[in-house]
């Protein structure tokens, strides 16, 4: 499909939020990148991911310790992809830019690739939040249904039940499945990809031989195929389920919208902004373990209204931008406790199954 426009308004609610922000910036001399804590987390999760892939590699603990660590693993992966990879891709994680590079390519080490996940995150999902057929995160064809613009199948009946299996095969399918469908293809869904010039080339290929190196080859050898396939698959069902379920609570749950461009003008009702409000939703805002361990994804729309801030400062912004929506009478969907985004997403399911 063609790529969906924007309305062009006189007062922009977008305008109206930024200059709020600023405010709260300056009046508060804070940089809007991250901080000293967020530092430390990543220094200490890098150290906790290298501690355990090397104790479980090259020290062989007992099996009950060994599993252990390998789930440990799997929350340490998901955690540097929530906090130091996410930040980073965005260019909010630190105010220079080379940190930022290093942040990001933290994705290539964990067997993904930066360069799909910029194109495929930053540049469409984030401009064309919950647009079936142009947004790749909805796209889970055929095995769920995702927006009443999907086609449903039978099996989409049972898919509330089902969806976490197929949540917790997001890593695998992602590291040796969709990062090469999507090279091969030059497409990410129906969205042609920008052409990678030699070096992105020798970045995709050379950080999925490395992965491969580290994470099959290396454990294989020191521990045996066996012992290696039940601590992978461990590591990476955990990984790709906390994924997985943490961006699925943003977006797909009962009350976001999935707005359908005109037939003909191909123009979306709203502006962006509130585009983005409309098909976001914040859970567990109060929970500080929470927001700690999802890099402050659990402020989903404070995010993708400024994915160039660092999720350190979204509490801050969200009672600035909820205070805003009150007062411009604009949706600002948010979940107290994360359980209720849970249920709110499986019923959401149910509805796109037998709807």
């Amino acid at each position: 499909m063609a790529t969906p426009k924007f309305p062009t308004v006189k007062q922009s609610f977008h305008a109206e939020l930024k200059r709020r922000t600023n405010d709260y910036f300056e009046s508060t001399g804070k940089s809007a990148t991250g901080n000293q804590q967020l530092y430390l987390k990543a220094i200490l999760l890098f150290a906790g991911f290298v501690f355990l892939y090397v104790h479980l590699v090259f020290f062989t603990p007992g099996i009950f310790l060994a599993l252990a660590e390998c789930i440990l693993l799997g929350f340490v992966v998901a955690g540097i992809g929530f906090n130091i990879m996410h930040d980073g891709a965005h260019g909010s994680f630190s105010k220079h830019k080379w940190v930022n590079s290093i942040a990001a390519y933290s994705l290539n080490l964990l067997g993904g690739s930066s360069f799909m996940w910029n194109v495929k995150h930053n540049v469409i999902h984030h401009a064309y939040t919950n647009v079936d057929g142009v947004d790749d995160d909805i796209n889970i064809q055929p095995w769920m249904r995702m927006s009443t613009t999907q086609p449903k199948l039978g099996m989409h009946r049972y898919q509330h039940f089902y969806f976490w299996f197929l949540y917790s095969m997001l890593y695998i399918l992602w590291i040796f499945v969709l990062d090469f469908q999507k090279y091969f293809r030059r497409k990410i869904g129906e969205m042609p990809i920008k052409k990678m010039d030699p070096f992105d080339h020798i970045v995709f290929w050379g950080f999925k031989l490395a992965y491969i190196a580290l994470f099959v080859a290396v454990p294989i050898y020191t521990l045996g195929l066996v012992s290696w396939l039940v601590g992978f698959l461990t590591f990476s069902v955990v990984a790709g389920f906390i994924i997985s379920i943490i961006f699925q609570l943003a977006h797909t749950v009962e009350h976001t919208a999935f707005p359908v461009p005109h037939k003909e003008t191909g123009r979306l009702e709203d502006e962006w902004a509130i585009h983005q409000l409309k098909t976001t939703a914040n859970f567990a805002p109060k929970s500080k373990l929470i927001s700690w361990f999802v890099g402050g994804l659990n402020f989903q729309i404070e995010h993708h209204l400024f994915p160039k801030i660092s999720h350190v400062h979204y509490p801050a912004l969200r009672k600035i931008i909820k205070q805003a929506c009150n007062e411009f009478n604009v949706p600002y969907v948010e979940y107290r406790k994360m359980r209720h985004a849970v249920v709110s997403h499986v019923n959401f399911l149910k509805q796109m199954g037998r709807a």
